[in-house]
């Protein structure tokens, strides 16, 4: 029983969820389009529909993965990408009865359907205690946790992040936690000497993207790494000018072309995004902040929150209503770049020379320290015209070029999550080898061996997920599978990083372990970029119906 076994056993599995998909889309058919209303009367099913379609996506990818690394029967690589498929063929089937029930099939067809029996084999074999001991010494033995895939290229930016991310961040990561610290400016100054912030840029904007030959694998190589070392000290700082440049570059004039991409690419301009608010969070279209038209700009009146890294940035991307129109909803909504003195003070409180107020304060927050999020509010704010994103032509387009920015950004914070899953992974490892319970290290038990086998395999699997989305995304594809692995990967997190405090028992629980910092800042990655359930079922889930009817998603 093989890798080429389970193509066979997955063929079966994704018949059976595309009847599911079939079915889920004709329940919420209404008028030629998909039905929100009638999709919410099934939310439970197509949330297990979106989580199942991205557990077959890292299953295809982990399929895949020994081979595009060149690695035989029997290497890390394939016993890695054995028992992932086993552990998530167990959890798809798992939730295939209830749909089946839900869809009047009997338990006796829908195991004939699926094959059952085979996948029981399968998964028998492959997450059994046995198999994944054998990975779990592997992995003690040599530190290997499986190869990349990455080109040459790919490997030396993973070689030089990584080497910052343990010798300038991880020093200073757990002050920076326990005290909340903003992040040091020679953190900041460092990464953009390394031209870290031109990663999404392209080069004929001063960035290092080529337009050419895209390539968002390096970009996501370096959150991987550097979160790996602190996603609040330095895996999120790419995030923001990823958003934001790319809103620019979909929608920008020449001019604001000309002017901002070069400032943000060299990290002289540090910038935020101001999109949520109090009582909007995913809900964009009901957003209330506006922007009332005056002589020579804009004047934004209103609370924007959670804009990281408010305090620190030089201009805020701000989503606002420039038409007052609410029936218009999201197509009454315009993005300005509204400017402001940079400050490393947790509050701020900026007046313009015009009479306008900014002022700010951070969020407190478990995890997630060093970027701070601050509630924004506004107060007759100016903003000139020569700031609104597209100029008139801008007007009513800004959820659309806000969406732009965040394709990118749901690959970045798999990405993000990967390198905080490889630490927690280390972490468990290491001390499972160091910590002895009567008489011997607890990596020699059984049930320890399981969950550093499953986390390692899960890491692997997203990263793979990531890359592959990444390069969907240099043929201007993929935002299905940036979706589904922004999904995947920050639930699954929690998991991870949970089961690595876990195995330090009462150590992981206090502040003297990182662990315990990987495991607070992973339970931001479900909440930020888009709620896991509005993600679920009014993206992914809402686009999958659609294509199965054969509709353009909404």
């Amino acid at each position: 029983m093989s890798l080429s076994q389970a193509q066979g056993i997955v063929k079966n599995v994704k018949a059976f969820y595309n009847r599911f998909e079939k079915y889920l889309a004709d329940k919420a058919f209404e008028n030629n389009n998909i039905s929100t209303d009638k999709m919410d009367q099934d939310q439970v099913a197509n949330y297990d529909l979106a989580w199942i379609a991205a557990e077959i996506f890292a299953i295809d990818e982990m399929i895949a993965y020994p081979a595009k690394v060149e690695k035989g029967a029997g290497s890390i690589e394939e016993n890695l990408s054995l028992f992932f498929i086993a552990d998530a063929l167990n959890d798809i089937v798992a939730r295939f009865r209830l749909a089946a029930h839900k869809m009047g099939i009997t338990s006796e067809q829908a195991e004939k359907e699926l094959g059952t029996k085979d996948i029981y084999d399968f998964i028998a074999k492959f997450s059994s205690e046995e198999f994944a001991g054998k990975i779990s010494d592997t992995l003690a033995s040599t530190r290997d946790y499986g190869a990349y895939g990455l080109n040459d290229d790919q490997a030396m930016m993973a070689d030089t992040f990584r080497k910052f991310a343990e010798g300038q961040v991880k020093p200073i990561a757990e002050k920076v936690h326990r005290q909340d610290l903003t992040i040091p400016d020679e953190i900041i100054d460092g990464l953009a000497e390394m031209g870290c912030f031109g990663l999404s840029i392209a080069d004929t904007y001063g960035g290092f993207q080529s337009e050419a030959n895209p390539d968002h694998t390096s970009m996501a190589v370096v959150t991987e790494e550097l979160s790996r070392g602190s996603v609040g000290v330095a895996g999120s700082l790419i995030t923001r000018p990823e958003i934001v440049a790319k809103a620019i570059a979909a929608g920008g004039t020449e001019e604001q072309k000309q002017k901002w991409l070069p400032l943000l690419a060299s990290g002289e301009k540090k910038c935020a995004v101001a999109v949520t608010e109090p009582d909007f969070g995913s809900d964009v279209a009901g957003m209330k902040v506006a922007a009332v038209k005056v002589d020579g700009g804009w004047k934004i009146n209103g609370v924007k929150t959670w804009c990281t890294f408010a305090g620190m940035a030089d201009v805020l991307l701000v989503l606002v209503r420039t038409n007052p129109d609410m029936s218009l909803k999201h197509r009454g909504l315009s993005i300005l770049l509204a400017e402001k003195a940079p400050t490393r003070d947790h509050e701020f409180d900026y007046t313009q020379p015009e009479g306008g107020r900014m002022h700010g304060k951070a969020i407190s927050t478990i995890g997630y320290r060093g970027m701070h999020s601050y509630e924004v509010v506004f107060e007759d704010y100016f903003v000139p015209d020569a700031n609104l994103v597209g100029g008139e032509a801008g007007l009513g387009k800004g959820f659309y070029l806000q969406m732009a920015g965040f394709a990118g950004g749901r690959l970045q914070t798999a990405a993000r999550a990967t390198g905080v899953m490889q630490a927690a992974v280390e972490k468990a490892l290491q001390y499972a080898m160091d910590r002895k319970i009567f008489g011997k290290p607890i990596a020699a038990y059984g049930i320890n061996r399981h969950k550093i086998a499953k986390m390692a395999a899960i890491t692997q699997a997203v990263r793979q997920m990531t890359y592959k989305s990444a390069r969907l995304m240099d043929k201007h594809e993929g935002q299905m599978e940036a979706s589904l692995v922004k999904f995947y990967s920050c639930r699954i997190a929690e998991w991870v990083t949970r089961e690595a405090l876990q195995i330090h028992g009462g150590m992981g629980y206090a502040e003297e372990y990182e662990v315990s910092r990987l495991f607070v800042d992973a339970r931001v990655f479900s909440i930020f970029e888009g709620a896991e359930e509005v993600l679920a079922l009014r993206v992914i889930a809402r686009a999958l119906l659609a294509r199965a009817l054969g509709l353009k998603a909404a």
